[in-house]
């Protein structure tokens, strides 16, 4: 930075880090012009990020990481995104830090969705992957009277006319989409999709009314979204090269790194070009 500014000092930039302590509610007021709260979806899931030689990182821990399919030395970041189709804007986020806060995924996931509703969000449906569909998310979905869909693992059980089986055993070439019982969960609706890798993937939703394939699946659409966001995050903000040890340090960059995708966003959308 300072070798593209006229009068800004390496020292400068490293008090800035350190100084100041940016919090989650500040990204919300950054962005809540740029959302429609009555309307789009509400995605959750978590990204990792790698720093694999930051031994001593007071944010670093042995993480899963998607990417690599395996334990990573990273900082894992859980947020919340807001879509309409057309922007895909962070709207709420937490780092994952169980051993110094003590809350597992459930209860930031939980925490999370209470401060959009907070916030009035009223999502079409909130969107998220087979990692957060947990019994206790589901249950609390459902008390807030929100629509869901999401992905099942495939060993998830699910009962059909009162037999009862994993989700991967259900027939579902002839009628794509059926109507199942989930466990502590009620009456759902499951269909599968082709995953880009070419596995099968099977999703549920809350949402009765979603009984043609093309309009379950059309409602999950944005969620590929936040795959264009976690790759962009990392791609187009430097995230990932923050080398400060302390936990405020890399606090900051992260906190940044999310307002610059924003701005970048809706530069994108403006000027119709990308990131």
């Amino acid at each position: 930075m300072s070798k593209v500014t006229d009068d800004l000092a390496h020292a400068a930039v490293s008090r800035w880090l350190s100084r100041f302590t940016f919090r989650p509610q500040e990204l919300w007021n950054q962005v809540k012009d740029v959302v429609s709260v009555p309307f789009g979806y509400l995605g959750l899931d978590a990204t990792t990020f790698n720093q694999p030689y930051s031994r001593e990182n007071e944010l670093v821990k042995l993480q899963y990481s998607g990417d690599k399919h395996g334990l990573v030395n990273g900082i894992n970041l859980v947020h919340l995104r807001w879509t309409d189709w057309e922007k895909c804007v962070p709207v709420d986020y937490r780092i994952y830090q169980k051993d110094a806060d003590g809350k597992t995924k459930n209860d930031v996931f939980i925490e999370l969705l209470k401060k959009a509703l907070q916030r009035d969000f009223s999502p079409l449906s909130v969107l998220f992957d087979s990692w957060y569909s947990s019994i206790e998310k589901l249950k609390f979905i459902r008390s807030q009277g929100l629509k869901f869909i999401g992905n099942l693992k495939s060993n998830r059980s699910v009962s059909c006319q009162r037999i009862q089986m994993a989700v991967r055993d259900l027939e579902l070439a002839d009628k794509p989409v059926r109507k199942v019982w989930l466990k502590a969960g009620g009456h759902r609706l499951v269909c599968t999709a082709v995953a880009t890798h070419g596995d099968l993937t099977y999703r549920a939703t809350n949402d009765l009314s979603l009984t043609a394939e093309a309009e379950f699946t059309g409602h999950f659409q944005p969620r590929w979204n936040i795959e264009e966001f976690h790759r962009g995050l990392k791609q187009t903000t430097g995230i990932e090269k923050c080398y400060s040890t302390p936990a405020a340090s890399q606090q900051t960059p992260i906190f940044a790194a999310l307002v610059v995708l924003v701005r970048l966003e809706t530069t994108s959308i403006s000027e119709h070009v990308s990131w």
